[in-house]
């Protein structure tokens, strides 16, 4: 769906209230991340909606990805866990054990560290990913479907240059 010149949308309407109060590029930064947030939220939103009938919740299909990407062991510390995933050590261990309890993952000791746990994906889980890593796929790719490819490629590199700017390199 193409945008017609001069349409607003919700984001426009709130700042045009503000935007005689703020500095100019005040209210650009503001806009900005506001879009980006309501993106966000309406791309999880959707993709949550999209998993539920197929019995997994996004976060369980983050960190099986996480896993798979892990080749050829598919294993991670749990720390390696929570700066990919950025969650707490608490959070991590909680999401570990309800996918061991499904038999996705098992938790072993590092033998060359004892104080460091290691998650590995089990073949149950490497198959439960792919059986649904087109789902999400389908949505992201339905949501994002008013930019064109190059639009997209433009949009993908401008945030590559921001998330860069705050967390550095991969």
């Amino acid at each position: 769906m193409a945008t017609r010149p001069g349409q607003q949308d919700y984001v426009d309407g709130m700042i045009e209230v503000i935007a005689d109060r703020q500095e100019p590029g005040v209210a650009q930064a503001k806009a900005l991340a506001y879009r980006v947030r309501r993106l966000a939220h309406r791309l999880e939103t959707e993709i949550k909606r999209d998993l539920a009938p197929h019995g997994i919740e996004l976060w369980e299909l983050e960190l099986l990805a996480c896993l798979i990407r892990t080749e050829p062991e598919h294993r991670l510390s749990a720390g390696a866990l929570m700066t990919q995933l950025q969650l707490t050590s608490g959070a991590v261990t909680n999401r570990v054990t309800k996918m061991e309890r499904n038999g996705w993952v098992v938790r072993d000791f590092d033998p060359g560290d004892r104080r460091s746990v290691l998650v590995t994906l089990t073949p149950a889980g490497e198959q439960r990913a792919m059986e649904v890593f087109g789902v999400k796929s389908e949505t992201e790719q339905a949501l994002l479907s008013s930019l064109d490819s190059s639009a997209q490629r433009r949009l993908n590199d401008d945030l590559r240059t921001l998330l860069l700017a705050l967390e550095g390199p991969g």
